[in-house]
């Protein structure tokens, strides 16, 4: 993906491929593989649902409310931590492609979840998992609460309603303090968190934020290790 094609595709300002995304999902495979500028681009409309932008004649601004999702391997060579194949790379190798992943942009990604590689047992086992079905439906009673509680998405709640909707209990509360004061996490971080938490209550059917959901969404926020 070019940089141009992200922004506009051209001299004149049109949709890229950010606010083609708009409600939809942006989908970015091989994520370390992209263009340093081509991710740091992404910082804001992840932050604010918009991009600007500015050319010699005219300027424009176009919506960018997307969901990202990425995907990216543990290293180059895609087998640090396989419990049968080696990994090949040396550990200067793997920070070099990690630190392809800005700090900042991090910073703007809810969720960082490791997938590991399936076991001969589960991978030939027939044993089926949970239907789509439910899982539909679960989340959309959860919408559902979330539009009669405070007529928005979790996801869209500024960060002045926080304290209204989002608040934990003490047991909650008191575990947060401890990851932000280990975390060191930033204030956006912070309300990230909180922002997943109460969508982590919600997919349980909890109207109150407890330790439980502020402990997972903590497991979110681990990062790229």
């Amino acid at each position: 993906m070019q940089i141009n094609s992200v922004f506009t595709g051209g001299s004149i300002p049109q949709p890229g491929e950010i606010s083609l995304a708009h409600h939809g999902i942006l989908f970015l495979d091989e994520l370390p593989e992209f263009d340093r500028k081509v991710l740091e681009v992404l910082r804001e409309p992840l932050e604010n649902g918009k991009i600007h932008i500015s050319r010699a004649a005219q300027q424009a601004e176009f919506p960018a409310q997307f969901q990202l999702v990425a995907a990216m391997n543990p290293c180059p060579c895609g087998y640090l931590g396989h419990p049968k194949k080696a990994c090949r790379c040396t550990p200067e190798q793997v920070a070099r492609y990690r630190g392809r992943i800005s700090g900042p942009l991090l910073d703007r990604i809810d969720m960082v979840v490791e997938v590991g590689a399936l076991s001969d047992e589960v991978l030939l086992s027939r044993e089926p998992g949970e239907p789509s079905l439910p899982v539909r439906q679960r989340v959309f009673l959860a919408r559902q609460k979330q539009i009669q509680r405070q007529a928005r998405h979790n996801a869209a709640l500024p960060s002045s309603a926080i304290d209204e909707h989002c608040q934990p209990d003490p047991a909650g509360l008191a575990l947060l303090q401890k990851a932000v004061n280990k975390l060191a996490w930033s204030a956006r971080a912070y309300h990230r968190v909180l922002r997943l938490a109460r969508t982590v209550a919600d997919l349980a059917g909890s109207d109150q934020i407890e330790s439980r959901h502020i402990s997972e969404a903590i497991q979110y926020r681990r990062g790229i290790e």
